[in-house]
């Protein structure tokens, strides 16, 4: 079943790349009693995260968070280490959470993953744009195709805020 408009998330514990170091971050550190942009991404480095998707919410980070978002995250289902990788090569680092969801395991909780391993990806995220209000979806942006972050991307959320 794919979560939707009006359910909680699901706990999980993420992984990101900070200053100093690898933390753990859980569902209700970064969602509880806070205003959140979630958007995920089949792959970090893949053309149309890195080209397209990525670069619009932190071209537009300031005016998402202008509008009473408390904090923009990225997640995808690659290691810590890749996600630090991507934030520091996009510029991304200390302005967003990149979020390593490593095994999938959130992401199949709520019902987004997609196999990709025909494109020797192996299990991902569908590409997707969440609004979270303490830990309860408020919008939710499902792209048909992993190549367009249209419906996903960062205007479309500017417009729901």
């Amino acid at each position: 079943m794919t979560i939707a408009i009006g359910d909680k998330l699901p706990a999980a514990t993420f992984k990101e790349r900070t200053a100093d170091g690898p933390v753990e971050v859980s569902t209700d550190q970064l969602f509880k009693g806070k205003r959140v942009v979630l958007f995920a991404v089949p792959g970090a480095f893949t053309p149309t995260c890195s080209l397209n998707h990525l670069p619009g919410y932190l071209e537009n980070r300031d005016s998402i968070l202008a509008k009473g978002v408390d904090d923009i995250a990225v997640l995808s289902v690659n290691d810590w280490h890749v996600m630090g990788a991507w934030a520091e090569q996009s510029g991304g680092m200390g302005k967003i959470h990149f979020l390593a969801d490593w095994d999938a395991g959130f992401t199949k909780a709520l019902g987004l993953d997609t196999d990709l391993s025909a494109g020797g990806l192996g299990v991902r995220s569908k590409r997707y744009s969440m609004l979270i209000e303490d830990g309860v979806v408020k919008s939710l942006n499902v792209e048909e195709s992993p190549g367009q972050a249209t419906i996903s991307g960062a205007a479309t959320m500017i417009e729901q805020l």
